[in-house]
């Protein structure tokens, strides 16, 4: 599937309504509790770059991995504004490359629910273990069945402005514990009165804490703590997103 590509041009637009500074103070509060002052991390799933910017500025080396080519192109035109020394790469989380190790890789807004069978999401938990340096910390968020069970599934999600609209249609197939996107995208031409649709079809897994630690240790990784977003409480079986912390543990 070739994801976010007529959607990469509004996605900030509708993403307005996330909070990303908050989210930030948090996620580099994790760092700084497992070590990571400074020093280079990766970014997986970095999409259109608002949380690598934020990261960048407050004194990371950034590298920024997506597999979507339209929403590095918008992250790039970020750095340009910003002047941030952010090194982009287009690459599959499943098989991406560095050129070394760094301190800590992280991957959150559910990068990790884009992979959709277990025995990939262990080879990009492997690939992050051989990334990162000794004892190098890896700090991710997946969202949770309940989430897609209880709250985005068989919903529709509408949303009107000046610029763009969209209707956003979710299908939960609980046996396969897969949620099904359809995104209708109705984008303005520029100078014109004129409106395109565009249409894409996504597809996310819903994972259980207890699956997400499996795999974790079976890629090598040292699984630390789970959290409810952006507290420091310990998940619940209502919990709509979960922050995960790992370590490396050898090669």
């Amino acid at each position: 599937m070739d994801a976010y590509t007529s959607f990469a041009s509004v996605y900030d637009t509708f993403m307005d309504n996330i909070p990303y500074e908050e989210w930030a103070e948090y996620l580099i509060g994790l760092l700084k509790e497992y070590g990571v002052h400074d020093g280079l991390i990766a970014d997986l799933g970095c999409g259109t770059g608002s949380m690598t910017e934020l990261l960048a500025t407050a004194g990371y080396d950034m590298i920024g991995i997506d597999n979507s080519e339209e929403m590095l192109d918008i992250a790039m035109d970020k750095r340009v504004k910003s002047g941030n020394d952010i090194l982009y790469l287009l690459q599959d989380m499943r098989a991406f490359e560095l050129y070394g190790t760094v301190k800590a890789v992280i991957s959150i807004c559910d990068s990790i629910n884009y992979i959709q069978d277990e025995s990939d999401l262990k080879e990009v938990f492997r690939l992050v273990n051989n990334y990162l340096d000794p004892q190098g910390i890896f700090v991710f968020d997946f969202n949770t069945v309940y989430k897609y069970r209880e709250v985005m599934g068989n919903q529709t999600i509408a949303e009107d402005r000046e610029e763009c609209s969209f209707i956003w249609d979710n299908y939960y197939y609980e046996e396969e514990g897969i949620n099904e996107y359809e995104l209708s995208l109705f984008i303005k031409e520029a100078d014109s009165k004129l409106y395109h649709k565009y249409q894409e079809t996504h597809f996310q897994k819903a994972y259980e804490l207890e699956t997400i630690q499996k795999l974790l240790h079976e890629s090598g990784l040292e699984y630390i703590t789970a959290y409810d977003a952006f507290t420091k409480n310990a998940p619940t079986d209502q919990s709509e997103r979960i922050y995960v912390v790992a370590r490396e543990k050898g090669k």
